[in-house]
């Protein structure tokens, strides 16, 4: 991944509706900081931010099979989301499919792509 590709997963990152605000806090933040001194602190707190915050393709998949999941999502949501879970597990996935996941295990994936 190249520093321009990893920007524009850290963009996509935060306009997910699905991005926790600490998530789309430290994203903004390294978005402002690039091409300054900052940069690469901001990075750093960036992928700390990640890693507590993107989820995997396996806990997504409990979620959706738990009761808690199904007060989030409706039986029928919780059943969707787990078949797309189970769908995109198959095909090597290892996050949760939601965009902000997406994005941010990318950027877990590459890290050094961000400074």
């Amino acid at each position: 991944m190249t520093k321009q590709e990893a920007i524009e997963e850290v963009k996509k990152l935060v306009a997910a509706p699905s991005c926790c605000p600490e998530a789309k806090a430290a994203g903004e933040a390294y978005l402002k900081a690039v091409g300054t001194d900052g940069e690469k602190a901001a990075a750093d707190a960036l992928l700390k931010e990640l890693a507590e915050d993107v989820t995997s393709v396996d806990d997504l998949i409990a979620l959706t099979k738990s009761e808690h999941g199904v007060k989030i999502f409706g039986a029928d949501g919780a059943k969707a989301l787990e078949a797309q879970a189970e769908k995109a597990k198959a095909a090597g996935g290892k996050y949760c499919v939601c965009p902000a996941c997406q994005a941010g295990g990318a950027l877990l994936d590459n890290p050094g792509a961000l400074a």
